[in-house]
């Protein structure tokens, strides 16, 4: 691959870590700020607000950027944010330099995708896309599970100077490597909330939105639902979150989105339901872990397929309602996750988040049906089928 890509992983690496490794370290954070887990674990929700509100705000705001300086100015607030995190004291100042740093990962993380097609060659922007947005996941798989351990021996700040010091290197690499790109961006907010007025795509972003509000409820507080070490869960799950990454998007192309939607959603329920059996050892957690996150992360690539079909020519557009739907769910299953465990315990969040599971497979039943005369999962024929005059306001998603 293309060695200026590389960069553009590191980046994302360091902001998958910063994002995530708070479900780690809840309790030393916790005890530093003199708050409850639960409050500690809304700096998770506050993140992904934040990103969820500010990432098409900033789209729009910074159009006319170069797509260099935009990636460099996104690094440059993510560290900023995070620096700052490691060093205020008080749980509001921490929240708000949260604010900060989800501010600058929303700049940073649709631009490098945006990059990174623009970079590669006709024959490998999904290869491209994949080893830039892998950063996210393998840093669930190595950047979490190094920052909670990290956390417990060294502090929860030490875990953030980290997070701060991959972002620095991400800046660096980009700085040397990445040259400034054409890259095609769409107009003001009115173009970029168009697609909403679509009810197949309102389909897959509730989808999306549910699903992540069902799996980072219980991610979120997986301290306090184990009492196993949280970093070797957490590890297990990230290692499945590639593994499952990396197979969904071929098994998407060979049985079609909609199985693999559906077959995602269902076992990642079952795995939820079945978090008390995981307690019981250590190494049956870590084989649930992997299984939940390969599962699990089986249905991003059918999930980004289903947009595609539905907005073929909107890609850009259609991938940032997705994402923001996306934080739009941590932002439920932090607080709602919050509030459930606060009140029942951890038996109320592991019913909380099978529910929520629970919902999001029904959900998505009912509006992503099989296309008439296309492929019966939704698959590459459906696809067409959609591009030739599907009504745009079929609910197929």
């Amino acid at each position: 691959m293309d060695r200026r890509l590389y960069p553009l992983a590191a980046g994302n690496f360091a902001v998958g870590t910063g994002m995530f490794v708070i479900a780690g370290l809840l309790t030393p954070i916790a005890a530093d700020l003199d708050v409850s887990v639960a409050a500690a674990g809304q700096l998770m929700t506050v993140f992904a607000l934040a990103y969820a509100v500010l990432s098409p705000i900033l789209a729009a705001v910074t159009a006319a950027l170069p797509r260099r300086t935009l990636l460099l100015l996104g690094l440059g607030v993510f560290v900023l944010g995070n620096a700052l995190t490691a060093v205020v004291p008080g749980y509001p100042l921490v929240v708000a330099t949260r604010v900060l740093a989800a501010a600058g990962a929303a700049m940073f993380t649709p631009t490098a995708s945006g990059v990174a097609s623009a970079l590669a060659g006709p024959g490998q922007r999904g290869r491209a896309l994949a080893l830039v947005m892998g950063g996210l996941s393998v840093a669930t798989a190595v950047g979490v599970p190094l920052g909670t351990w990290l956390g417990g021996a060294a502090g929860w700040r030490a875990t953030i100077w980290l997070v701060t010091g991959l972002a620095v290197l991400g800046f660096a690499g980009i700085a040397a490597l990445v040259p400034d790109v054409r890259v095609t961006v769409p107009g003001g907010l009115r173009e970029r909330f168009a697609p909403l007025a679509d009810r197949g795509v309102l389909a897959v972003l509730a989808t999306q939105l549910l699903m992540f509000a069902s799996a980072f409820s219980a991610y979120t507080y997986l301290g306090s639902l184990f009492d196993l070490p949280p970093a070797a869960v957490l590890w297990a799950w990230g290692v499945g979150a590639v593994v499952g990454n990396q197979l969904g998007g071929r098994l998407t192309d060979a049985y079609g989105p909609r199985r693999m939607v559906l077959a995602g959603l269902t076992t990642s329920t079952i795995l939820m339901a079945l978090i008390p059996v995981a307690n019981l050892a250590l190494p049956v957690a870590l084989v649930w872990a992997f299984l939940w996150g390969a599962l699990g992360w089986l249905v991003a690539p059918a999930q980004q397929y289903r947009v595609v079909a539905a907005l073929p020519g909107n890609v850009a557009i259609g991938l940032g309602l997705l994402s923001s739907a996306q934080y739009a769910g941590l932002v439920l299953a932090g607080v709602a996750g919050g509030l459930v465990l606060d009140g029942y315990g951890r038996a109320g969040v592991i019913v909380l988040a099978t529910a929520l599971g629970l919902a999001t497979v029904l959900f998505t039943l009912v509006t992503y049906r099989p296309v008439a005369g296309g492929s019966p999962d939704g698959g590459p024929r459906a696809a067409v089928s959609r591009r030739r005059g599907s009504s745009p306001a079929s609910p197929r998603g």
